[in-house]
């Protein structure tokens, strides 16, 4: 089932603890919408320090990729605003 709740798509789960994150780039008009992609898991554990990544300029936003621990989930999102959204990714998950 799809639908959307507050700016964020609900066919696919979202890692624990990101969906306050997810809502705050929305709330921020940084993001129009958001589109969660697949969850999988990375060889290479990391702390479980919550981070999200930009990654690159899609056609209609960008592709996210939010990491918490090994587990890795693809995010979308529909934006105008790239440049602020990554100076405000980088400030705020600052590694």
């Amino acid at each position: 089932m799809k639908y959307r709740k507050k700016g964020i798509k609900r066919e696919h789960s979202i890692i624990e603890d990101f969906e306050k994150d997810l809502q705050t780039l929305v709330e921020e008009g940084l993001v129009k919408s958001i589109i969660p992609g697949r969850i999988y898991t990375s060889p290479k554990a990391q702390s479980g320090r919550k981070v999200i990544t930009y990654q690159y300029d899609t056609e209609t936003g960008a592709k996210l990729l939010m990491k918490k621990g090994s587990t890795v989930q693809e995010v979308f999102v529909i934006t105008q605003r790239r440049e602020d959204l990554k100076n405000f990714l980088k400030s705020y998950y600052s590694i």
